[in-house]
């Protein structure tokens, strides 16, 4: 099963520094997930038609079940990530976005100005998080006990998590 990794940022597509948010996704989803996958990482700069097109492109060319995106989710100009990704998606899932604020409140008071969103293409959940390593760790782990089983109602994959560190949640039938 491959996972896409998507880092949206004009410095650190340039070169400018490094990517950091791209490998704290890879460490949190390797800590959390129990099941086998494969991750594909990309990092490319904040353009909306670009950052739709590889969004649709990890969809639907190279079949990713989950794509977690970072950095672009602020209230500048550039920060575009969630308007491409509201763009490509059929169903938009706000209490994603919703959670991860909340959360990050516990910690910093801008977190109100975090945009962070998830929406449904086609067999793909689509997860918008923060830019900073530590915020994506808090987040992730906030989301992530919802985030197989919403993969299984679309189609996807069975995703399994490291218990130890965070539980599916998957309703009893």
């Amino acid at each position: 099963m491959r996972i896409g990794i998507l880092t949206v940022s004009d410095r650190a597509s340039h070169g400018v520094y490094e990517d950091r948010g791209g490998p704290a996704i890879r460490a949190c989803l390797t800590e959390f997930l129990s099941c086998e996958w494969q991750p594909h990482a990309m990092v490319i700069p904040d353009e909306q038609e670009q950052i739709e097109a590889t969004l649709k492109a990890m969809c639907d060319d190279e079949g990713c079940c989950l794509i977690v995106t970072t950095g672009g989710t602020g209230p500048a100009k550039r920060d575009v990530t969630p308007e491409a990704t509201e763009a490509v998606c059929e169903k938009l899932l706000p209490g994603f976005g919703e959670l991860m604020r909340q959360v990050s409140l516990k910690s910093v008071p801008t977190a109100i100005l975090s945009r962070q969103t998830a929406g449904i293409r086609g067999k793909t959940l689509i997860v918008n998080l923060p830019g900073k390593p530590t915020a994506i760790r808090e987040c992730l782990l906030a989301v992530m006990p919802a985030i197989p089983y919403c993969v299984d109602l679309i189609g996807g994959p069975f995703l399994t998590t490291n218990e130890a560190v965070v539980k599916a949640f998957r309703p009893k039938v």
